[in-house]
């Protein structure tokens, strides 16, 4: 690859992306442009310019964004739509980060006359893949970097070497081998690798940072509402809030009922598994809330459909194609299927359970004239279940009539 001449790189501010930086700097003696994104993982960003500067990265190359909002309406919002699950259980936390964050890069870069971007993503996860795949579907002729690939710095020693050798400064407990590693946005906390590599060892309490341990939430459960409208969540209990409120405050919510947690050994794009501990309170929450309101709102038909690509929609997220036309056809699907799906579901909260626990809307499907178990007054014929069941039995009678012939 032809040495770049302007690098932007996305940078948190932390050893291995400081690392990067600098390494970029050595390498190529390229002009590195930073890109920091605010996704709500919960951390003062400030240091990240400070160590920018210290690096000696321009002030008008350092990009630090606030872009919680964009991330909640344009990319967590739609994928809740759809109730998508990976492997059934995991709600896509980190997954859903990587194209916002490869947009804005490729943006910055077209913004600054950069040709390449560059990650810290290794070459064994899934994240590597996200961000490129995304980064070439929005601009075909970047040129990505990706120093885990290319470097010979392959050992903790050698990382923190280099960092001392270019005067990087380094935490205290850098210096040894972290006890795992830690990915965090305003949807999730994901934590992987050494002490929980071992799929056999229960994780530690100490891992969890977003949510109480549900033994000891309160003993009283709490009640909550959230209104829908055209599918996203748009106020809990009667107050409106805009996209990221809502999701901040269904954190606050679900973490102190210990809400939202998962430990998945799940298949990685890359072919290997992965076990890794996820903390999900507010979306685990805007999960059965949505569910709850598609339960009367959400015809039979649609919603089965909706169910039955879930799982394939579900994947190209977490296998990074959110740029695809695949993804993009699917999307549409499904906000057809929410034209309607507006209303207000009240939810239980108590000790790592949240529960569906009465919904009502405008728009409700749901005919208590029909299904009533006293008098319809006419609403439905039960006579008429008769030939239905007939109708449907026809083949099945068929083939038991033959299997019996042949015996």
């Amino acid at each position: 690859m032809t040495a770049p001449k302007k690098v932007v790189l996305a940078y948190s501010g932390g050893l291995d992306t400081s690392i990067i930086l600098k390494w970029l700097q050595t390498e190529y003696g390229c002009e590195v442009v930073t890109f920091t994104a605010d996704l709500g993982q919960g951390e003062e960003l400030e240091p990240a310019r400070q160590k920018a500067v210290l690096l000696g990265i321009k002030p008008e190359n350092i990009h630090i964004e606030d872009v919680r909002e964009e991330f909640v309406r344009d990319f967590v919002f739609p994928m809740f739509r759809a109730n998508a699950l990976y492997e059934g259980l995991y709600l896509l936390g980190t997954s859903i980060a990587r194209p916002l964050i490869s947009k804005r890069l490729v943006e910055i870069a077209a913004e600054c006359g950069a040709d390449a971007v560059a990650h810290g993503a290794t070459g064994k996860g899934n994240d590597q893949v996200r961000f490129e795949l995304s980064a070439y579907a929005l601009n075909p002729d970047i040129k990505v970097i990706a120093p885990w690939r290319l470097w010979d710095l392959t050992s903790r020693t050698r990382l923190l070497a280099f960092a001392e050798a270019n005067q990087i400064p380094i935490a205290r407990d850098k210096r040894g081998e972290a006890p795992f590693s830690v990915d965090a946005n305003l949807l999730h906390t994901s934590s992987e690798g050494k002490v929980l590599e071992n799929p056999a060892d229960e994780a530690p309490d100490y891992v969890y940072q977003r949510t109480v341990h549900p033994e000891d939430a309160p003993d009283t459960p709490e009640t909550i509402e959230i209104t829908f409208e055209r599918g996203d969540a748009v106020a809990i209990n009667g107050e409106t809030m805009s996209p990221a409120t809502i999701l901040t405050r269904l954190n606050e919510l679900g973490g102190r009922h210990g809400v939202g947690r998962l430990d998945l050994v799940e298949n990685r794009f890359v072919g290997m598994k992965s076990r890794g501990v996820y903390e999900t309170p507010g979306g685990t929450i805007l999960l059965e809330a949505h569910r709850g309101i598609e339960q009367i709102t959400l015809d039979s038909g649609a919603g089965h459909l909706k169910d039955s690509i879930m799982p394939r929609y579900a994947e190209l997220i977490y296998n990074g194609f959110w740029f695809s036309p695949e993804r993009e056809m699917l999307q549409a699907l499904i906000d057809k299927s929410q034209e309607h799906v507006t209303g207000t579901v009240r939810l239980k909260l108590y000790k790592g359970s949240v529960r569906t626990i009465a919904r009502w809307s405008e728009h409700s499907l749901y005919s208590e004239a029909h299904v009533t178990f006293e008098e319809d007054a006419g609403a439905y014929d039960q006579k008429d279940a008769q030939g239905f069941i007939r109708l449907n039995a026809l083949r099945l009678k068929l083939l038991a009539a033959r299997d019996r012939r042949l015996q």
